[in-house]
């Protein structure tokens, strides 16, 4: 791997943790040239390694995680037990060697450890030190545990979505670390550009419930200001209508809506029936809405005879908004993801080739990359402790004979 030449190039990243908020993060920073060293304990591995699928060819293995792989391309990887003798001191001298350190654990936990913010910045003052989780690192609720699933429900995302009177409907992954790992990259950047000016480090505390939670910005105003709660209804919209999801040829599906009347008549036209636009019932927004059932059925019977692609064709040339309902299979052939080159496909020494993810923004004189598969359980012991350290060989060997890696 090399940082050669990249935006973040010479900078130095610690993850402690697992899962996706702060490897993620990590991600981020390593797509871009940082030198990213993942840190796991032989006995615990990240969890993302083990517990959670897709696996290659549906084979378990400590190396052979889809989820591992998709949020760890381009990092180095070591195993240190602080349990052991000189493993703290270890971690701690990596710690002095860094610019930042990325935990998402529990709050408490690294300090406990013994490598918390406070004792850390004793020997590195300009450490930056990012600590995310699910509540952040105060408050009632701060010890408690959860995953993303559980975060989208008491962010509110989740009593949104579903049909009105039903039942609410969970949101698909952990959607809100993914939303926190985007704040959190910026926010390490802004941590360094003061470390930069003032030579002080930062201890930055980003808690994934909050981040998540501004989503609902509207929905808040509403409340606070009217005192309205909006509940559940299904696909459709306040202002918007038609608004919903309708099925096409060969079991596809396209989304649209229209914002106004104009938008309306527009795609009333390129259905090639213009009546709908002079129909009473949907004359304008409030009729549209309070009919949808009926727009609803009458665009379903459209759809259903074209592809999808072809009616994407059909509406975005009248000026109407709509995509195709994409799925997995759809997105790594999208023509739009194929000219960002969004997907990096690279080979791996156990699951062959894996498509990573790059992050959706250019820089356009140092773009960033992926620039190798995630890392192997321990790969880069001896690399990054001997000649990024730069431990003896004997020091290294004690270590080893100490059960430290």
């Amino acid at each position: 791997m090399t940082a050669i030449g990249q935006a973040l190039g010479g900078l130095k990243v610690i993850e402690i943790g697992g899962y996706a908020a702060g490897p993620w993060i990590g991600k981020v920073l390593a797509n871009y040239g940082a030198t990213v060293i993942h840190i796991e304990a032989r006995d615990r591995p990240d969890g993302f390694r083990l517990q959670y699928p897709p696996y290659k060819d549906g084979k378990k293995g400590i190396n052979r995680s889809g989820c591992f792989s998709y949020f760890n391309d381009s990092k180095y990887a070591v195993t240190i037990d602080v349990k052991k003798p000189g493993g703290l001191e270890l971690a701690r001298r990596l710690s002095d060697w860094t610019d930042v350190l990325v935990e998402n654990m529990r709050p408490g936990v690294i300090d406990r450890i013994g490598l918390g913010y406070q004792e850390l910045k004793k020997t590195n003052p300009g450490l930056i030190f990012m600590s995310t989780c699910n509540m952040g690192q105060t408050g009632p609720r701060a010890a408690t545990g959860g995953f993303g699933s559980q975060l989208s429900a008491l962010a509110g995302f989740c009593g949104l979505t579903g049909d009105a009177g039903g039942s609410p409907q969970l949101l698909y992954g952990p959607y809100i670390d993914f939303v926190a790992a985007l704040v959190g990259a910026p926010l390490i950047l802004a941590a360094l550009d003061r470390r930069r000016r003032t030579g002080e480090g930062s201890h930055i505390d980003v808690a994934q419930y909050e981040c998540g939670a501004f989503f609902l910005a509207g929905l808040f105003y509403d409340y606070h200001a009217n005192g309205k709660i909006v509940e559940r209804d299904g696909n459709a919209d306040p202002v918007a209508a038609p608004h919903n999801a309708y099925a096409c040829k060969d079991d596809e599906w396209i989304a649209t809506s229209c914002w106004g009347d104009d938008e309306f008549k527009r795609l009333a036209e390129a259905a090639g029936h213009p009546q709908w636009a002079k129909d009473k019932r949907f004359k304008d927004a409030a009729g549209r809405r309070k009919n949808a059932a009926a727009l609803d059925e009458l665009i379903g019977q459209w759809t259903a005879g074209l592809t999808a692609d072809q009616l994407v064709d059909i509406l975005q040339g009248a000026g109407v908004r709509a995509y195709k309902v994409n799925t997995c299979a759809d997105l790594f052939t999208d023509p739009q993801l194929t000219h960002r080159k969004t997907w990096r496909v690279r080979k791996h020494p156990e699951i062959d080739t894996q498509a990573h993810y790059f992050p959706g923004f250019d820089l356009s004189e140092q773009p960033g990359d992926v620039t190798a598969p995630a890392p192997l359980l321990a790969q880069d012991n001896e690399l990054v402790f001997r000649e990024f350290l730069g431990l003896s060989e004997d020091e290294y060997k004690e270590l080893e004979e100490n059960g430290v890696f």
